[in-house]
């Protein structure tokens, strides 16, 4: 049977609409709104490079422009939120602690052999003595431990076997991470961090598996089964195309072929009133977005989408870079029209704009320039910064 192809505008439409990005962001960006946003996007990744903001304060203030680093730390200090690891570290709805449960135990045996190869050796013999610790004293972090152990070349892939045990603990469900100063993490036993209503959840593998791509389905709207997989990074892609199939035979899923921005149709999953769910017009507000956001985190999806080719360039060396160490993608409603090099300098209270690079038949009017510096000031704010300097020749 042949499928009828769905128009790229609708597929981009219901994506963007799913991640929160359609409706303007106008929000307190704070308690329950925010909580109802984490809902939303199931998590949010973390990131330590603070460019402008970590990219988990960036992820919020694109949807809620009035939301401030506090309003997160209140949310993981009610214990309404969790920190572990979907695809990378994230901050995650509390609701799906219990399913966390099967990652907890793939981990605990996966990362032994991982861990000994990454790292150094030596780091199961401090399980109980890292346990012993947190249990008598409180939560540490990885300054507090390890104290007489070589702490090697000082490499990030260098940890000593302390800090290993903390994160393997960690990753294993022993410990939950209760605070972070500054980036570093504190860690606490689970059973003193998580609710008693979600510490004692137990689920089956397959209810897991079920949570794990209803979730995702939900939250991309089309999708593969690869794609239901990698969004949490909870279950196999075997695991995910066993579901698909099985949802596809009782009717609860129905197979489409999506338009991309290459022209070639996708054929992908959806629920069978998909197109059925009514969605707001997006906004044609610019934003300025993190390379880590829910709507962009999937490379390949991103350019299908939208014909935009991001790649980090942290680690390519500055002579090689073609933009920068970390550029943002900045989108105008339901388009991306570039990405944009700037940088928060907090002691001289200076937002500053290195270089705007729009994209392939953008044109940059007096209008959609006016719309983009509002966009940096909203950034300059969330930063901390009240100036904006703009270097010669900024906008490519």
């Amino acid at each position: 049977m042949t499928l009828p192809v769905i128009p790229l505008s609708t597929v981009r439409h219901h994506h963007l609409a799913r991640h929160r990005l359609c409706e303007a962001p106008t929000g307190l960006g704070k308690a329950g709104d925010l909580h109802q946003m984490l809902q939303d996007l199931t998590f949010v990744q973390l990131d330590s490079i603070n460019t402008v903001a970590r990219a988990h304060h960036m992820i919020l203030h694109a949807r809620r422009t009035n939301y401030r680093p506090k309003a997160l730390d209140k949310l993981l200090a009610d214990r309404l939120v969790f920190e572990h690891w979907t695809h990378d570290a994230s901050v995650i709805d509390m609701d799906n602690f219990g399913h966390w449960r099967l990652k907890f135990a793939r981990d605990a045996a996966n990362l032994r052999v991982r861990y000994k190869n990454w790292h150094r050796d030596g780091f199961e013999e401090r399980f109980a003595t890292v346990l012993k610790r947190i249990s008598d004293y409180g939560p540490c972090c990885s300054a507090d431990v390890g104290e007489d152990e070589k702490k090697g070349s000082g490499g990030w892939w260098d940890w000593h076997p302390s800090k290993t045990a903390l994160e393997y603990l960690w990753r294993a469900g022993e410990l939950s991470v209760t605070r972070r100063e500054g980036f570093r993490k504190f860690y606490d036993l689970t059973e003193r961090v998580i609710p008693p209503e979600h510490l004692n959840q137990r689920f089956t593998p397959e209810e897991t598996i079920d949570h794990a791509c209803t979730t995702a389905m939900d939250c991309l709207g089309f999708a593969t089964s690869g794609e239901l997989a990698a969004f949490w990074d909870i279950i196999t892609p075997a695991e995910a195309r066993d579901w698909c199939a099985a949802q596809l035979a009782a009717g609860d899923l129905i197979e489409v072929m999506l338009d991309t921005a290459q022209g070639k149709p996708r054929r992908s999953f959806a629920r069978p009133d998909v197109l059925d769910v009514p969605l707001m017009e997006p906004t044609k507000r610019v934003r300025i977005l993190s390379p880590f956001d829910p709507a962009l985190r999937d490379r390949k999806r991103t350019e299908r989408l939208f014909g935009f080719h991001y790649r980090i360039e942290v680690f390519v060396p500055e002579a090689k870079r073609q933009y920068g160490y970390y550029v943002f993608p900045v989108m105008e409603g339901d388009r991306m029209i570039g990405r944009i090099d700037m940088k928060a300098n907090r002691a001289q209270d200076v937002m500053s704009v290195r270089a705007f690079w729009p994209e392939r038949g953008v044109r940059m009017g007096s209008g959609r320039i006016k719309a983009l510096e509002t966009a940096i000031a909203r950034s300059a704010a969330l930063a901390g910064t009240t100036n904006l300097e703009f270097a010669k020749g900024w906008l490519r």
